[in-house]
């Protein structure tokens, strides 16, 4: 088992020698907590964008759906008619410059996997740089925008912000609850008290505290030719190799389990590079993996390659409250 792994497991179930690591939290605690206290007196360099802007992030280390929820969120606004735009780190990228707007036709080692995913979905004008700030610049110099959604970014006080909303795992919560490294929380729990909104992957209702949200699957589709299938392209038992280097993998393969196969579960680590040696498993049968997966195995994959097409499903409650929102920060753009 990888560090990494190791460590997430000892985070979320425990571990002694987590003891060992507090004073190290104790100093990152202090950091971070110093960088906000910075940001909300206004010291330092912090960009303020001329249009409305969105940050979706996490106080924890792992996946959260995240990209999905970018994808709702981007659709959502296009639905009401809003020019919506997104800044990304870009994790792995290696672009020619930065910052870098992103094409449906790059490869994921020139755009990083998440940026070319949510391209390719929605179309969407997108900038990478772990500036956002200068990302943003450069976006809205390319691109008359009315609202510009930041993937990840919570801790980037650099750039100021008009909403934060934060994903957690309902399932794995908050793990311990201590920050880096003898947890796997980013900034400490009580900063969730000072975000717009809370939401919740996984939850079957709203929380007092949140929204719940749920991923849910929608289409097969084939790497090599595109070709878009029902989910009952597989009989139910049917047994296939599952695919999927996100945060969370187990995630995927219980998805996969939900739909009543029978997953032979391969994880590798988040924003894994792959070749087709690396995927090549016996028995020989059918390869599904997730849709960030896919789009760094398009040039490789097989014939009986798949990824399984996912959208965030948030609450009832969420929607209306989001859209009150967009009504308050744009209401020259949204009359009632």
């Amino acid at each position: 088992m990888a560090l990494s792994d190791r460590l997430l497991n000892a985070w979320y179930n425990g571990h002694p020698a987590l003891k060992l690591l507090r004073p190290l939290e104790c100093l990152y605690r202090r950091v971070v907590t110093g960088k906000r206290q910075r940001f909300l007196a206004g010291e330092g360099a912090i960009y303020q964008p001329p249009v409305p802007l969105i940050v979706v992030g996490n106080i924890t280390v792992g996946g959260t759906g995240k990209t999905p929820l970018i994808l709702w969120l981007v659709e959502h606004c296009q639905r009401l008619g809003l020019r919506v735009g997104v800044v990304s780190r870009g994790y792995g990228a290696k672009p020619a410059q930065l910052p870098w707007r992103v094409s449906a036709e790059d490869c994921a080692a020139v755009a990083g996997d998440e940026p070319l995913l949510i391209v390719q979905r929605c179309g969407v004008p997108l900038m990478i740089d772990p500036d956002r700030g200068r990302a943003v610049q450069a976006l809205l110099a390319a691109e008359p925008l009315d609202l510009i959604l930041s993937d990840d970014g919570l801790q980037h006080y650099r750039l100021a912000r008009d909403l934060e909303l934060v994903l957690i795992d309902a399932a794995r919560g908050l793990g311990n609850r201590r920050c880096l490294p003898a947890g796997p929380l980013r900034e400490p729990a009580e900063r969730l008290q000072s975000v717009d909104a809370v939401l919740y992957n996984g939850a079957v209702d709203d929380p007092d505290e949140g929204f719940a949200f749920h991923l849910k699957p929608s289409v097969l589709v084939n790497l090599r030719s595109g070709e878009r299938r029902a989910l009952e392209h597989f009989a139910p038992g049917q047994a296939l190799h599952a695919v999927a280097g996100i945060g969370n993998p187990q995630r995927f393969f219980n998805t996969l389990e939900t739909l009543h196969w029978r997953p032979v579960p391969h994880a590798f680590a988040d924003h894994a590079q792959y070749s087709a040696q690396a995927l090549t498993f016996t028995p020989s049968l059918p390869l599904v993996m997730t849709e960030k997966d896919a789009v760094k195995c398009r040039a490789f994959a097989a014939d009986d390659w798949w990824y399984l097409a996912v959208d965030a499903q948030p609450s009832p409650a969420f929607v209306a409250w989001f859209d009150t929102q967009l009504m308050r920060l744009l209401p020259d753009r949204l009359l009632p």
